[in-house]
């Protein structure tokens, strides 16, 4: 009898809607779990690589390094200021800049290595960026990162000139981008360096705080699978009430 009402002419768009919303929520649902599988994943990741021995790159260059990220690292060699980049849409505070990622020559390869902060002020070309050389041989420890393939929510895709010039300023770290604008390797990762305490002269070098928790997913997917269950059991006792 009831299924019958459900699907009457009076009631069909009605089900059709109350179908259609517990499915759009059910799906919801399931999105939040994926959610939380992926944070799941990220934790593991962070927490392994964070108890693992620092990996010293003169010693050792692992072929899966792109499967290291947050490990921690150390490498010695030696800046190439003639290729460094920029990062626009830094900030230090509320005070706006850019961040230097400049290539690290060693052992007969390169990485990137994101040296950290510097004001926007007098810095608007390559040329100014050559005031906080490091010259000579250097230590750099951090932690192993990915690039960034695409751009954040709202962010702009960089592009690389037409006419073969460098790109200078970035506004992602597109590290295969980046690679196709210079003339030797670098590696498909790149070196957050540690903060150094204390520090007043730039480049700043910059560490995100990094949350290890499963966040509010399995909550939210708990919510959605009620408001389906809702609709879909509901709404037969609401019909039966209906003349």
């Amino acid at each position: 009898m009831i299924l019958k009402k459900m699907f009457s002419r009076k009631w069909l768009l009605t089900t059709l809607l109350a179908f259609l919303g517990a499915a759009v929520c059910v799906r919801l649902g399931i999105w939040q779990l994926d959610r939380l599988e992926q944070r799941r994943a990220f934790n593991t990741q962070v927490e392994s690589m964070r108890a693992a021995e620092p990996l010293d790159l003169n010693i050792e260059l692992p072929e899966d390094i792109s499967a290291m990220e947050w490990r921690a690292v150390t490498v010695i060699g030696k800046y190439d200021f003639e290729n460094q980049i920029a990062l626009r849409n830094q900030y230090n505070g509320d005070q706006y800049g850019y961040h230097l990622v400049t290539p690290l020559h060693f052992n007969g390869t390169a990485v990137l290595v994101d040296r950290g902060w510097i004001p926007a002020e007098g810095n608007s070309s390559p040329a100014d960026w050559r005031a906080y050389d490091d010259e000579g041989e250097v230590t750099v420890t951090g932690q192993i990162r990915l690039g960034q393939v695409k751009p954040a929510f709202g962010g702009v895709e960089d592009a690389l000139p037409d006419n073969g010039e460098m790109l200078f300023v970035w506004n992602n770290l597109n590290l295969e981008q980046i690679a196709a604008q210079l003339e030797f390797p670098i590696l498909d990762v790149y070196i957050q360096p540690n903060v150094e305490a204390g520090d007043t002269i730039p480049p700043f070098p910059f560490q995100p705080v990094v949350e290890i928790s499963e966040g509010s997913h399995f909550g939210y997917a708990l919510q959605w699978f009620t408001f389906a269950t809702i609709l879909f059991v509901g709404y037969p006792f609401y019909l039966r009430k209906q003349d």
